[in-house]
């Protein structure tokens, strides 16, 4: 009568010698950045860097008093912050190929289950990871620039600086994108075994106050885009209690699940 450890190993005979590693690892770090640089010839001509930079700056300039507008103090700033963007906008299109290419490096190695762990949570965390970019920039900038603008007083023209705005922009994109993988942190501490789904659920509680001491550290000092990082970052953190009870389920190693019912 054969053991459970008699059983044949998925990975047996796929072992390759670490120059055949390094080599593949070249060839998708290459195939990675000419993805990039393909998307970054794509944008430089059509919109183009300065137009890339009007659409990002599109929020604030609606939002600006009538002759407000961005200006450059730097003599290189007019060419540099547009093709930052530009750079910008080009990983954050090539980045599925990228994904991919990080994913077909390391499938090899990987068991049945744990490619049923790690392909979901790769393709969700960038999913919100958008989905929080796409948050700040259509609806969080226009209602804090709104916000700001109600303040400004009238004998103050509104002129902003172009790489200030290019770096306040950044640091909300980065700020929404990482608070939007909330679920993905609650998924990924359920499923190592670090906290359980009731641990969750009694942290509730504590986990608002920590949202809107983060939304305060990471936004600006007003109260809309507070509330517009902290209010999402609760509704997510109950998405993900929720669905770290279906992905501990769907994604249990054979013994696991061999285990589970004995115990």
């Amino acid at each position: 009568m054969s053991s459970p450890d008699d059983k044949p190993d998925e990975l047996a005979g796929t072992e390759q010698p670490f120059v055949s590693h390094l080599i593949e690892l070249r060839d998708r770090l290459v195939r990675s950045c000419v993805a990039i640089g393909v998307c970054f010839g794509v944008l430089m001509i059509w919109p183009g860097s300065a137009g890339l930079y009007d659409l990002l700056a599109l929020p604030l300039v609606q939002h600006l008093p009538k002759g407000g507008m961005l200006i450059a103090t730097s003599v290189i700033s007019p060419f540099l912050v547009p093709l930052k963007i530009t750079l910008m906008a080009a990983f954050l299109l090539a980045l599925p190929v990228v994904l991919y290419q990080v994913w077909a490096f390391v499938a090899p190695g990987l068991y049945t289950h744990e490619k049923k762990l790690v392909l979901p949570l790769v393709v969700s965390s960038t999913l919100l990871f958008f989905l929080g970019v796409a948050f700040c920039y259509f609806f969080v900038f226009g209602k804090v620039f709104t916000f700001i603008q109600s303040f400004a007083p009238k004998s103050v023209s509104a002129m902003p600086d172009i790489e200030a705005y290019l770096s306040f922009v950044l640091s909300m994109f980065i700020a929404f994108g990482a608070a939007f993988e909330v679920p993905i942190v609650v998924v990924v501490l359920a499923r190592m075994g670090l906290v359980s789904i009731a641990k969750l659920k009694s942290f509730r509680a504590y986990f608002i106050v920590l949202a809107f001491i983060i939304a305060a550290v990471l936004t600006p000092p007003d109260v809309v885009s507070q509330l517009a990082l902290a209010i999402p970052m609760v509704l997510l953190y109950e998405i993900g209690i929720i669905a770290a009870g279906v992905f501990i389920k769907h994604t249990q190693a054979p013994e696991e699940a061999s285990d589970a019912p004995s115990a």
